[in-house]
């Protein structure tokens, strides 16, 4: 027997609130409830976090490492001459200032110097891009108070107007006009309407976007959904894809904001975030059981009896504790669900029409740094749908060559993959139909074109020093190409599928970003929330007096509530919202 001992479901909780008191130390006192944690992401680690800070005993099972698709990886036999490895990433770390639950979990995580913890290593980039492949690519600044606005030399400032009078021109006055009109209509729907009419219209038809211009295909239609959404403007529901960019265009406004509109580690993710807590949390009594693969979750006589993992040493065992949070991505999680389990509760069935797909991330080492930009930048030409983001230049205490690998590279571009199903522009084939060495130089060929397209170079080959592919891809170039770290997607219908954090099951929990928040979307905020959520649920069950989690919902305008209460009215009536020009 291994892992958190049971010590029977219905003992009541230790702690009164997140500190033990008097009461709880008492001889009286029942020893505090014992809880697996079934996965060590980022809803993992939050859970452990809350529910340690409450007073019970955790254990947190993860078959790989902590940190889940957020942690950074060491690149192999990178590290020469008493360096650190070079730093790679399933995918570049996004934490905008619309998030609220996830920073307010940084903030609670010490990290030496930092009065506001491990949040104080957030930093903003003050600009964007819409990099274009043959035209001057859309430079963007994203002020905040505070921002130091990037360089600009004179060539710069003339691209920059060049791009913007492009673009002015390039979408028709009527297209923009009505694309602003459409987001007026989703501003002032109904939860009613948003949750069944726009939960069912793809953004690609909410926007009309088959009828309109390319350039407003893929600036407003995939553009905006591929570096701010996450996710395919074909298929995407309207309500998920509108739901985030209200929110970021109030973020933009500095409405119900944390902070900027983008923000990022200033160091490599173990070291700014994931490491600070894992310490933090051991330092609260967590224990860690890392190399356990969750392989069934036991369910008889109406609870969870146990879960069967298999450990490092490739033995099955049983895990007992009284209550358990399933905390690993939905892919994963439903695999481990049995036939009663499902039975007990019709959701856990459901889950398994939620749909995942790839994007994964892959890293450029240079060995001199390139002039691109101070922020994201989004190229919507390119046939993968690359986003990236210069590194290095963001890691104000780190000097990269003194620092990682062999002291010859000096920069890392990050870059997603956010489309593997369509043909590249060197080889023809598709992401999934290359092997990995293929598909390092497709992406590096696309940046390329994207980048050194208009006379001014900017990649350069003879610069290239390494690359890394995100380890969770194999078998890239055979018949049956795999992904261990696949991405919720979030297809019409999506949202009436995903899950409560709270299960039929008295003792069982769900927490993932497929788990229904109010942020609707696959997020490491939606993981966050969703644990929130399943800690909560265990609290109510167990009837606990410690202080519930707080779960706080993206931003909503509340001056424009009228307008909802109006279309709510109008929509009972079968009419459309006042502001749908059809």
């Amino acid at each position: 027997m291994a892992g958190a001992a049971g010590v029977g479901g219905a003992a009541a909780l230790g702690t009164v609130g997140v500190a033990h008191t008097a009461a709880a130390a008492t001889p009286e006192a029942s020893p505090p409830l014992s809880v697996a944690v079934l996965g060590g992401g980022v809803a993992g680690l939050t859970a452990a976090h809350e529910l340690a800070e409450r007073g019970l005993r955790v254990t947190v099972y993860e078959r790989r490492a902590l940190g889940g698709k957020a942690r950074s990886i060491d690149v192999p036999d990178s590290a020469k001459g008493g360096r650190r490895p070079l730093p790679g990433e399933h995918g570049f770390r996004f934490i905008p200032g619309i998030y609220h639950n996830l920073p307010d979990t940084m903030r609670r995580i010490p990290f030496p110097g930092n009065p506001h913890g491990v949040w104080d290593n957030l930093v903003a980039p003050s600009e964007m891009s819409f990099t274009r492949t043959g035209r001057e690519d859309l430079r963007i600044p994203l002020p905040w108070p505070g921002h130091q606005p990037p360089d600009l030399t004179l060539d710069d400032i003339r691209r920059a107007l060049t791009a913007l009078l492009d673009t002015a021109l390039a979408i028709p006055f009527h297209e923009t006009a009505y694309f602003v009109n459409r987001l007026l209509v989703f501003l002032t729907s109904c939860d009613e309407r948003r949750d069944r009419t726009w939960e069912r219209t793809p953004w690609w038809e909410f926007i009309r976007a088959e009828d309109m211009s390319y350039d407003y295909q893929r600036i407003l239609a995939v553009g905006l959904t591929r570096n701010i959404v996450a996710t395919k403007a074909e298929e995407a529901s309207t309500r998920t894809v509108a739901t985030l960019l209200e929110a970021f265009v109030f973020n933009a406004l500095g409405r119900g904001a944390d902070g900027p509109l983008d923000r990022i580690l200033d160091a490599p993710t173990n070291e700014a975030w994931i490491d600070p807590w894992v310490a933090h949390l051991e330092s609260l009594g967590v224990e860690f059981r890392v190399g356990w693969t969750v392989r069934e979750v036991k369910y008889a006589s109406g609870q969870v009896t146990g879960a069967v993992v298999e450990n490092p040493q490739g033995a099955r065992e049983s895990v007992t504790a009284d209550h358990y949070i399933s905390a690993m991505p939905v892919e994963h999680a439903r695999r481990t669900w049995g036939p009663e389990l499902r039975a007990a509760d019709p959701q856990l069935a459901r889950c398994d029409k939620l749909q995942t797909d790839w994007m994964t991330g892959i890293q450029f080492y240079l060995t001199e740094s390139a002039p691109m930009l101070h922020g994201h930048l989004n190229c919507i030409d390119s046939p993968w749908s690359l986003t990236a983001i210069q590194q290095a230049a963001h890691w104000p205490d780190r000097d990269f060559p003194a620092d990682y690998g062999d002291g010859v590279a000096v920069d890392c571009v990050s870059v997603d993959i956010s489309e593997w199903d369509r043909p590249g522009i060197l080889y023809g084939r598709t992401a999934k139909q290359c092997t990995s060495t293929e598909v390092a130089k497709e992406v590096w060929a696309q940046l390329k074109a994207a980048l050194n397209d208009t006379g001014k170079v900017v990649l350069k080959d003879s610069s290239l020093h390494s690359w890394f592919l995100d380890p969770g891809v194999d078998g890239l170039g055979t018949p049956n190409p795999t992904n261990d770290d696949e991405l919720l997607i979030h297809p019409v219908g999506t949202f009436h599928n995903r899950p409560r954090a709270g299960t039929r099951i008295p003792n069982f929990y769900l927490a993932g970003d497929y788990v229904s928040v109010d942020i609707d979307l696959a997020t490491m905020e939606g993981a966050n929330a969703s644990a929130r959520a399943a800690v909560n649920a265990l609290l109510d069950r167990t009837g606990s007096p410690a202080p519930r989690c707080t779960i706080t919902p993206l931003f909503r305008a509340p001056e424009m509530e009228p307008l909802r209460r109006h279309d709510r009215t109008r929509y009972r009536l079968g009419l459309p919202n006042a502001f749908d020009l059809g």
